[in-house]
């Protein structure tokens, strides 16, 4: 009996795998992975801005201490958080991929209010450009975590529909991690800074 299951399974598979199920998971597995990459080099991206960022607003704000501090810290967090390929297959490991990323996010946030107080350092070109690249680098960041959520989606969908599922558990193929839906607006808000806007008013003097 155990060796006409064996049989049975083995014929299942080989028919499984040759109509083309095991293909469309493989393929939905790659497009998760290229999807993740791009991920992870716009994030990178963003990362390599920041040693400039931080020395550019020094130049101009030196008092802003706990803010540019804060910004490099966060991002000392970031180059420690693991974030191969297997992060896709772990929901914690990604999770914590996530909250290290928002945490840059937050403290570059921080840093772009604060440089609203400094009306030479909105001027400077070399602050600006860097802006300018920041600003790009967020958008291009969210479009790809845009796709890495597609695909995830795509190939969840695919290893949990009938018949996909049993290729999937025959070959050890199990549904991704995704981003959390939690913060999803907060983090896909690309940073805004408005160099046209008018410095702030100075502080009235105190009354004699």
């Amino acid at each position: 009996m155990r060796k006409f299951l064996t049989v049975v399974a083995a014929l299942m598979t080989l028919s499984l795998t040759n109509c083309g199920y095991y293909n469309a998971i493989q393929q939905n597995d790659e497009q998760v992975k290229s999807a993740w990459s791009e991920v992870v080099n716009q994030y990178q991206r963003r990362a390599d801005l920041v040693p400039n960022l931080v020395n550019s607003v020094k130049g101009f704000a030196q008092q802003e201490k706990d803010v540019l501090l804060g910004v490099t810290n966060a991002r000392a967090k970031v180059g420690s958080v693991q974030a191969g390929a297997d992060v896709v297959n772990d929901p914690a490991a990604l999770q914590k991929f996530q909250q290290a990323q928002g945490e840059l996010s937050s403290a570059l946030s921080r840093l772009l209010v604060v440089t609203e107080n400094y009306p030479q350092l909105k001027s400077d070109q070399l602050f600006r450009d860097l802006m300018a690249q920041l600003e790009g680098t967020e958008n291009r960041i969210t479009v790809a975590r845009n796709r890495y959520i597609k695909s995830v989606q795509d190939y969840n969908v695919n290893v949990r529909t009938f018949p996909n599922n049993i290729v999937a558990m025959i070959f050890g193929y199990k549904a991704k991690a995704n981003f959390a839906v939690d913060n999803e607006r907060e983090i896909s808000v690309a940073p805004k800074v408005d160099f046209n806007a008018p410095p702030p008013a100075p502080a009235p003097a105190p009354a004699k």
